[in-house]
């Protein structure tokens, strides 16, 4: 917990840091609204010292700071009273009604559907296409839950006859990473954006000299820091059980590429489409095939 590391160091702290953390013991506003900018000046003082004042808590950036600060509002917000857990969008408990869950979730996934289309730049949207399209080589990264749009991802841009690849091991990410050139193009796929593993392959390919595509739940997310073009599918941030849900807006991100490089290119992709379409109903049982 955040505000109890800054007890534990309080008598420790400069007077300056002090003005600090009790403006953050005093907070009432949520994590994600929470400025440097806004709490040097509500404290009193200047932004290195609250520069000074997260690393001497034990952070290494402000960033880090309220990237903890914000799992630790979605922890205390994480049960209530009868034992739910909160969700992206709405609190599931013991005590809901099995036939309400099909309506709760389609609600909740529409909703953000309509978020994330709501978040989409053109402008980003557009140069994520051409960017696929320009690349010589395209590596995807991701890790946990984003692994699924990763492969979703990988799949249809092979079906699209695009050189693309992945890997789930880290050392093989890294090796692949490194080896990247200009040209090339890595996609990061992370719904916190924190996701250290699939960070650290953005930075590492950033440095390679490839191209960066990044796909995450917000922004200010850490890995944008990393990107050269940036998809979001939210504004909001949240962490733990929300998680299940973050399939829906990435896939349906993922589906936009994928049409939008099919549209981009038609004449030439659909060709190779409809190739690959045929290699695939090879592999289907025909009505004479079928077993019995």
């Amino acid at each position: 917990m955040v505000k109890q590391k800054i007890q534990n160091i309080y008598t420790a702290l400069r007077p300056s840091e002090r003005k600090v953390a009790d403006y953050i013991f005093s907070y009432q506003g949520g994590a994600d609204s929470l400025l440097i900018e806004e709490l040097a000046r509500e404290a009193g003082v200047s932004q290195p010292t609250v520069v000074r004042f997260v690393k001497a808590v034990g952070y290494q950036s402000f960033r880090d700071f309220k990237y903890a600060m914000l799992q630790d509002e979605i922890r205390n917000q994480g049960e209530d009273k009868d034992g739910g857990i909160g969700l992206y969008g709405f609190r599931l408990s013991a005590s809901d009604r099995l036939e309400e869950i099909p309506g709760k979730i389609i609600t909740t996934s529409v909703r953000m559907l309509e978020e994330t289309l709501q978040c989409i730049r053109k402008k980003d949207f557009i140069q994520a296409v051409d960017a696929i399209l320009d690349a010589d080589s395209i590596v995807i990264y991701s890790v946990e839950n984003s692994i699924c749009t990763a492969n979703d991802l990988l799949t249809k841009l092979t079906y699209l006859g695009l050189n693309c690849r992945m890997y789930t091991d880290y050392y093989l990410q890294h090796v692949s990473a490194d080896n990247l050139k200009k040209g090339d193009l890595a996609i990061g796929i992370s719904y916190s954006g924190y996701s250290k593993n699939t960070v650290e392959m953005m930075q590492v390919a950033r440095k390679a000299g490839a191209r960066t595509l990044v796909l995450t739940n917000f922004e200010n997310a850490l890995i944008a820091k990393y990107a050269d073009i940036l998809l979001c599918a939210s504004h909001r941030q949240f962490f733990y059980g929300d998680t299940i849900f973050s399939r829906i807006s990435q896939l349906a991100l993922v589906d936009m590429l994928y049409a939008g490089v099919l549209n981009r290119d038609y004449r030439a992709l659909s060709k190779k489409l409809q190739k690959t379409s045929s290699i695939v109903a090879r592999r289907a049982y025909s009505e004479e095939e079928k077993p019995q």
